[in-house]
């Protein structure tokens, strides 16, 4: 502790030195006839002399609105907002340093002589930040129908691959956030999360590259921060939202969102069923040793799930909010296996037999989070958040698999081995954390310290089936137990000075962990003990050249911890012969990231980067004998990724808009783990997505959208083939603009298939897969309740919860 306090006074020392003339700002707030707020108004700024647009903005949560860094100037602003029609302000003059705050503006709703006019304000459906960028997924028409996880494949810069493993600009150790808080799911645990999630549920994604010093320093690929739905509109309303996808196999969902606003509190809730059923067939061919091994694998199953969202907030007064949240999930699923392998001499490819493993699988997913808040905000840039959270994770898994050698016709039983296994998983995460912000002169400090606490139990019982009777095989039955404690601190400085906008900080986190594998047979029982403390800075620069052209240039340290599930040395297995397993001695890995963005009139950015990543956690696939071949986790040496990006949006037409975005990279994967097991890896990718939107007569939007990502590098060692991919989508509002009916196919042309080759060691392997990709969506939702009244947002205060949990379902 008291090397914490030290290092908290130093940093508030640097923070506050030399302080100098802001450039000019200039703010306001929007309000209606009854002083509410507005949410999301339009705010233009233009220059008095020629009525040139000099920048758009959009009103915060309590209607506020901000330009910083303008030049002296005479200006005037226009707003706009759904339904009422455009208001100016008076002509004014902003002198340099002056922060010049406009009278509130208020907007009156249309009169029946303007019945005739549509305004729309709405946000785009991506937009462009210094810091991030932001997918709107609820204007989104191909969105309905899909689930969380299908929506991340047609982010820009997101893969999901056919393991749903997310990379994030070719970078898989991102982190996924649910409502600014790192969710304590990976792997398979969180795939099956978003999968059960309802695209419908979700308001927005927000893409983040390169986090500042508030954020936890996991993940170095960046964040990936999914908005859910929160209506907080004054009075009582619902939605009701029901979906239906058809493929080669049925999916449906169905969700309502309610809410109770008054001046007092603020009452929200959701629950959302997501059912269905999935496929896919894949095929691996392989060589080591003088043999060869052709498997094919086709999986079917289906999911059950309920998730539950509830929360109130109370408004002690304008200054103070307390609040809490319970949300969780509970889903159930089966997953049913064919596998075969033929089994030959590489020599004359002669088939000596085949290996049949049809396997039966069950699991269950239980999770529920409970959250208390409290903040303070007084309107003048000093603001506090305490956040207290505690997770419950319980994952159940079991399954049945035997395992038979036949000869080539498949007429003789050779031998069967015929097993069960039963995998609990019991996971508890507890957070305490505080952000503190406030002005110091022209600048703003944020200051704030967490601590976290995760324990995890891994079960893995393995039963040899005899005679039909199970018995415990203590030789690969054991117990992982895992337990790590994070405690952080951060400062976070951020100034204007004149065109040049600097921010700082620095991020302080120390590490205890232990991983412990207990055996039933007592040999080889291991216990990896770690402590380490770690100093995360990070800088960013933004300077303003003129009206047009601005530049940014970001810098951030950040640190990759292993995930709990590829600590343990547990065997997952395909089949007798084909298995992924952890490794107890990975160590965390550490990247450099840095990134220079030009902005071209505030809608087209060209970003370049370069990481420099040590110790790089990857996928490996290696071989145990002359027959068993397995997927573990090792540290490469390093990897290298240089990067371009080109995105923005253009309004190509009044009826037409295009959003695009075009992403090259050159990566370089390095280690040498002896004994000619090398890895030497350089490719060069690109990846493009592009959406179109055209307003039709008769209230109808089309929505057009398709990604290609081009041959690339998957993990450590597999070379992949090119993806690409067609979607589009019909909506069409109806029932007195309450209801919206939405119409989309995905996956046009069926050509979401993939495909890669692997050589390390002794091993060649070729693969390939797909899954039922090409489906037909249909997607209603209705509004309940007084649709007039206008939102009013808030924070709510919730911010990251670090931990990293995996396990297989």
């Amino acid at each position: 502790m008291k090397r914490l306090t030290v290092t908290l006074v130093c940093l508030c020392a640097l923070v506050c030195l030399g302080f100098t003339k802001n450039g000019g700002t200039i703010t306001g707030k929007v309000i209606d006839t009854h002083h509410e707020a507005l949410t999301y108004a339009n705010i233009i700024l233009y220059t008095a002399a020629d009525s040139n647009v000099v920048k758009l903005e959009l009103s915060d949560d309590d209607g506020n609105f901000r330009f910083t860094d303008m030049p002296a100037n005479r200006y005037y602003v226009e707003v706009s907002y759904v339904g009422m029609p455009n208001q100016s302000t008076e002509v004014f003059d902003l002198a340099d340093g002056e922060t010049y705050t406009l009278p509130n503006i208020e907007l009156a709703a249309a009169t029946n002589e303007l019945t005739e006019v549509t305004v729309v304000a709405q946000k785009p459906l991506l937009e462009l930040k210094p810091d991030m960028m932001v997918m709107n997924v609820e204007n989104s028409v191909t969105a309905a129908g899909k689930n969380a996880l299908e929506l991340l494949r047609t982010a820009p810069g997101i893969v999901v691959d056919n393991n749903d493993n997310i990379a994030l600009m070719g970078k898989t150790s991102v982190q996924i956030y649910i409502d600014g808080k790192p969710s304590p799911l990976t792997g398979a645990d969180l795939a099956n999360f978003l999968r059960s999630t309802p695209a419908t549920d979700i308001e927005a994604v927000e893409i983040i590259t390169n986090p500042s010093a508030k954020y936890d320093a996991q993940g170095n690929a960046g964040i990936i921060n999914i908005k859910m739905k929160k209506d907080k509109n004054l009075g009582a309303n619902a939605t009701l939202n029901l979906g239906a996808s058809q493929g080669e196999l049925l999916k449906y969902n169905g969700s309502v969102t309610s809410n109770y606003r008054n001046k007092q509190l603020n009452m929200f809730g959701n629950y959302s069923h997501y059912a269905g059923q999935n496929i896919n067939r894949n095929k691996f061919y392989r060589e080591q040793y003088g043999l060869y091994f052709d498997q094919a694998f086709t999986g079917e199953g289906g999911w059950n799930s309920h998730n539950y969202r509830f929360g109130t907030d109370f408004f002690l007064n304008k200054q103070h909010t307390v609040g809490f949240l319970v949300n969780g999930y509970q889903s159930d699923g089966n997953w049913d296996s064919d596998s075969r392998t033929f089994i030959g001499m590489l020599e004359n490819k002669t088939l000596d037999s085949v290996l049949v493993a049809q396997s039966e699988s069950d699991w269950k997913g239980r999770n529920n989070n409970f959250n208390i808040n409290y903040k303070f905000d007084n309107g003048k840039g000093q603001s506090l958040n305490i956040d207290a959270d505690y997770g419950r994770f319980r994952n159940e898994r079991e399954e049945f698999q035997p395992n038979i050698y036949k000869d080539a016709t498949e007429s003789t039983t050779f031998s069967e081995r015929i097993f069960r296994l039963d995998t609990p998983t019991d996971i508890d995460i507890y957070t305490l954390k505080a952000d503190y912000e406030m002005p110091l002169g022209e600048a703003k400090i944020g200051l704030g310290a967490k601590t976290s606490i995760i324990n995890t139990d891994n079960t893995f019982n393995f039963f040899d089936v005899v005679d039909g009777q199970d018995q415990l095989n203590t030789d690969f039955s054991n117990l992982f137990e895992y337990s790590e404690n994070v405690n952080a601190a951060y400062a976070n400085y951020s100034q204007q000075f004149d065109k040049l906008g600097v921010q700082a900080g620095v991020r302080m986190e120390q590490t205890n962990s232990e991983g412990q594998l207990t055996a039933m047979q007592n040999a080889g029982d291991e216990n990896v003990t770690r402590e380490y403390l770690d100093f995360f800075p990070s800088a960013g620069l933004t300077y303003k050249l003129n009206d047009k052209n601005s530049f940014q240039f970001n810098y951030s340290r950040r640190i990759n911890r292993p995930n709990y599930q590829d600590l343990n040395p547990f065997e997952s297995r395909i089949d007798e012969l084909t298995f992924e397993k952890g490794n107890p001695f990975l160590t965390p890995e550490y990247a450099n990231k840095f990134q220079l963005t030009h902005t071209f009139m505030y809608a087209l950015n060209t970003s370049i980067g370069y990481t420099h990543t040590k110790d790089v956690i990857s996928r490996v696939v290696d071989v145990r004998n002359t027959k068993e071949s397995f997927i573990t986790w090792l540290n490469l040496a390093e990897q290298r990724d240089y990067s371009l990006n080109v995105s923005g949006s253009v309004p190509i037409k009044e009826w037409w808009s295009m959003y695009t975005s075009l992403t090259g990279m050159h990566q370089q994967n390095e280690a040498d783990f002896g004994e000619g097991r090398i890895i030497d890896l350089k490719v060069t990718t690109f990846n493009a997505y592009s959406q179109m939107n055209f307003t039709l007569p008769k209230g109808f939007n089309l929505e057009v959208s398709g990604f290609y990502s081009s041959p690339s590098i998957w993990e450590g060692t597999f070379k992949m083939n090119e993806v690409w991919s067609l979607n589009a989508g019909l909506q069409k509002k109806i029932l007195n603009e309450r209801g919206t009916l939405k119409l989309s196919v995905n996956d046009i042309f069926k050509t979401q298939v993939w495909n890669g080759v692997s050589r390390f060691g002794e091993l060649y392997m070729t693969a390939g897969g797909e899954w039922d990709s090409r489906r037909v969506q249909v997607n209603f939702s209705y509004l309940f309740g007084n649709n007039q009244v206008k939102s009013r947002r808030r924070s709510t205060g919730l911010e990251e919860e670090s931990s990293r949990v995996k396990s297989e379902n």
